[in-house]
């Protein structure tokens, strides 16, 4: 646990790299950025692609947190790619569910596990994301729970552009500009280097958070589940989810801990699939220790749209029967196409995480 409170801070050390590098590059970087990205669907899609690419959702939406934090990316333009984020993150998986493709039954109860995360996410994106582009409420949601968060660390006598945190994690970051600078005195060679760095270091901290917490955890997360399970699904196994996916800092961990599970028969579709709600929930808790990195209180402000995004989702869907069934329903009847029909499935996950996107970002 000492290790993994080391590498948090790595992690924001990071986070504030990349904040730092995208200074670095001028006020005009941002511009050319994200020119190619400018249209909510575009957004989208990038989201999808690059959480794929990436294999984490926690990465990129770190990413998307610094980004928003160096002024390089507004609140609005990051909606879309948070909620790409989620769409993208199911990929691992629904890979994970290969594994049983010589086993038919077995295969079919793996891949519906697997793909009805796929069709919670995308009906939540379906349903929020007009409305978002409509009305704005879960930005303005967001930013009014910043409001009021940033009030509270006043009243506590904490100034939030000057936390201990943040000057901890300042040094390191000062530190490694002083010896750029010392190297060269351009600001591409900056901005480049802090990027690189700010990355790596995110990769590299997220990567070993999660091998030591699997570590701690294995074992408990499979009993944790039973005994949760074991007392039928609902608000215990959302709960379970969550728990699991924040000790682990991995939702990827969570879900594909379920696929052999329920591919055994030992834990239904119907136990399986509340406990991809919480986890769709716990994974945003990086992107808010994402946000304690960044200068501007628009990174707290993207990282709370992350988590009301995936909280709405929950609230819609599932405390009403007829519409928690929907992803069950599309889950199970996709999986006995693939079980018949093999090809469907590499068209699904080469098509879904892959092609659609590609194509999206350069028609939109």
């Amino acid at each position: 646990m000492l290790i993994v409170l080391g590498l948090l801070f790595v992690f924001l050390v990071g986070v504030k790299g990349l904040e730092s590098g995208i200074k670095a590059f001028g006020a005009d970087f941002a511009d050319r950025l994200f020119e190619t990205v400018s249209s909510p669907l575009a957004g989208l899609f990038a989201g999808i692609l690059a959480t794929v690419l990436v294999q984490s959702s926690s990465v990129s939406t770190s990413t998307i947190v610094g980004l928003v934090g160096s002024g390089a990316l507004s609140v609005g333009s990051a909606v879309p790619m948070i909620m790409g984020a989620n769409i993208g993150t199911t990929v691992t998986n629904t890979l994970a569910s290969l594994g049983h493709v010589r086993r038919g039954a077995e295969f079919r109860r793996a891949f519906a596990g697997a793909t009805v995360h796929d069709f919670f996410n995308i009906l939540a994106v379906a349903v929020f994301l007009p409305l978002e582009l409509l009305t704005g409420f879960l930005s303005k949601s967001a930013a009014a729970l910043t409001d009021v968060l940033a009030g509270q660390a006043s009243l506590a006598g904490v100034a939030p552009e000057g936390s201990p945190i943040k000057d901890a994690i300042k040094v390191p970051v000062s530190l490694f500009e002083s010896a750029i600078e010392s190297m060269s005195d351009s600001p591409t060679v900056l901005g480049v280097s802090l990027l690189v760095a700010g990355l790596a270091l995110i990769f590299l901290a997220l990567a070993l958070i999660t091998r030591n917490m699997r570590a701690v955890m294995e074992g408990r997360i499979e009993r944790s589940l039973n005994a949760v399970l074991s007392r039928g699904a609902g608000i215990g196994a959302i709960v379970i989810g969550l728990l699991i996916t924040v000790a682990v800092q991995s939702s990827s961990i969570t879900t594909s801990v379920l696929i052999p599970l329920v591919a055994s028969g030992v834990l239904t579709l119907e136990n399986a699939y509340p406990v991809t709600l919480g986890a769709n929930v716990g994974t945003t808790v990086t992107a808010l220790l994402a946000s304690l990195a960044a200068d501007r209180p628009e990174a707290l402000t993207i990282a709370l749209v992350h988590t009301l995004f995936n909280i709405a989702g929950i609230l819609l869907f599932y405390p009403v029967p007829r519409l928690r069934r929907i992803p069950i329903q599309l889950a199970t009847r996709l999986a006995e196409l693939a079980t018949t029909k093999k090809q469907l499935v590499v068209a699904y996950v080469v098509g879904l995480f892959l092609v659609v996107p590609i194509i999206g970002i350069v028609i939109f």
